[in-house]
């Protein structure tokens, strides 16, 4: 049903910022052009999987990238479920579930297809979780060693769900063997890094030993919003649902010592903010409250929360009490996730009068073949020959679409064409 929703609220989208990055590249790709990375991630599932929409529906409808990202965030919410059933019981997993599913606060990878790759990751860390959680056997361990290098395939945030399994395996004597079966994808990631990872597009403006002093706002508002993102909490007042957070696993801890899985899950959720940090906080410690961030944020929370929560006597007035507390936490949610769809379908609206322009300005004598669109909203499309080979390819998205913002549609097409030239308007 959420993906029914999420699929509604998402009928008037179009590929958006970095997926005219894979498109516009699209027609040149090699099989090298697989294990280049994408803003220093490894990217070669989600080029694989748009290679094949690509190829199969084109640019003519967004609906089949939307379905894979639903079919991704579904298979995340379901593990989520059975990890947390296996260690606080079927409630608590239902809740988490449901929370996960309609996440408004982690926008980003609901409404927005590319986030295939943030969302892969994430379900195929939590598939590796889940294969360590059960009998040691050789069989499991191969499952989460093939998961744990798929979550590597689909994003660099695979390597904190790396954290987690390094952490967990450590700690339970017995099994710090089984860390010999994922030195392999360590080599595999180094070797991937010198060959290939390292020419990643670097953050602009780049990362700077100032990092250092800004960092700890940085991991602070990362670490509050993923928490305050469960309920649907926003802003300034998510500090104060990390204080809550901290404080109810702080004190679940102290009752009962937590379990190898619980600090590795701890440990990654701070590495995360931190490594995020060193290489970003120099955009604002805001931006650690992105929606991308704040869903993997999240998932890490929901674990560990559940863990606190699995000690409470779900029965008699603690029943109903929880049901009050998710449904308040997932109404809240889907709230926001509207207040977020209608923002970015106002964005979608520009951006089709922008690609609309390209249309039109093809045939124009005036047409600057240099000429960035819509640089706030289409960074990647600064090369109209590019464009109109990808569309020549895959077909025009805006096709048969009658142009409704003639303001940006005007404003784009100047934007297209040369100085001291008469266009042809038509």
């Amino acid at each position: 049903m959420s993906a029914a929703a999420i699929l509604l609220l998402s009928r008037s989208y179009t590929f958006y910022f970095d997926e005219w990055d894979f498109i516009q590249s699209a027609p040149d790709w090699s099989w090298t052009s697989y294990l280049q990375p994408h803003n220093e991630h490894p990217v070669m599932l989600p080029r694989l999987i748009y290679a094949a929409l690509l190829s199969t529906f084109g640019l003519r409808t967004y609906v089949p990238y939307m379905l894979v990202l639903m079919a991704l965030h579904a298979t995340a919410a379901v593990l989520l479920f059975e990890l947390v059933r296996r260690r606080a019981g079927d409630l608590v997993g239902m809740a988490c579930a449901a929370v996960l599913l309609v996440l408004g606060a982690g926008w980003e990878n609901l409404l927005w297809a590319f986030q295939i790759a943030f969302v892969g990751t994430v379900a195929c860390g939590l598939g590796m979780l889940l294969a360590l959680e059960g009998a040691p056997t050789s069989r499991r361990i191969a499952v989460a060693v093939v998961l744990l290098a798929a979550s590597l395939m689909f994003s660099g945030i695979g390597l904190f769900f790396g954290v987690v399994a390094a952490v967990r395996l450590w700690l339970d004597p017995p099994r710090r063997r089984d860390l010999l079966w994922f030195a392999p994808v360590g080599i595999a990631v180094a070797v991937w890094y010198l060959a290939f990872g390292h020419s990643g597009a670097p953050t602009v403006p780049a990362p700077s030993p100032g990092n250092l002093f800004l960092l700890p706002a940085y991991a602070v508002w990362g670490l509050a919003a993923g928490a305050a993102g469960i309920i649907g909490v926003t802003g300034f007042p998510a500090l104060a649902v990390l204080l809550l957070a901290a404080g109810a696993i702080g004190f679940a801890w102290w009752r009962r010592r937590p379990d190898p899985l619980a600090l590795g899950v701890a440990t990654c959720l701070l590495t995360f903010y931190v490594v995020t940090g060193l290489s970003r906080a120099q955009l604002g410690f805001d931006q650690a409250g992105s929606g991308r961030y704040v869903y993997v944020g999240a998932v890490l929370w929901l674990i560990l929360l559940a863990d606190a929560a699995r000690r409470l006597p779900w029965s008699g007035t603690w029943r109903p009490a929880l049901a009050a507390l998710v449904f308040l936490a997932c109404f809240n949610s889907s709230v926001l996730l509207v207040a977020y769809a209608a923002g970015k379908a106002a964005v979608m609206q520009r951006e089709i009068a922008d690609l609309q322009a390209l249309a039109v300005e093809r045939s124009d004598k005036c047409l600057n073949p240099t000429g960035a669109v819509d640089p706030l909203v289409m960074p990647y499309v600064t090369s109209p020959a590019a464009y109109y080979r990808a569309v020549d390819r895959f077909g025009d998205p805006t096709n048969g679409l009658p142009i409704t913002d003639r303001a940006d549609f005007d404003r784009a097409r100047g934007n297209l064409t040369r100085s001291n030239c008469t266009p042809t308007y038509t």
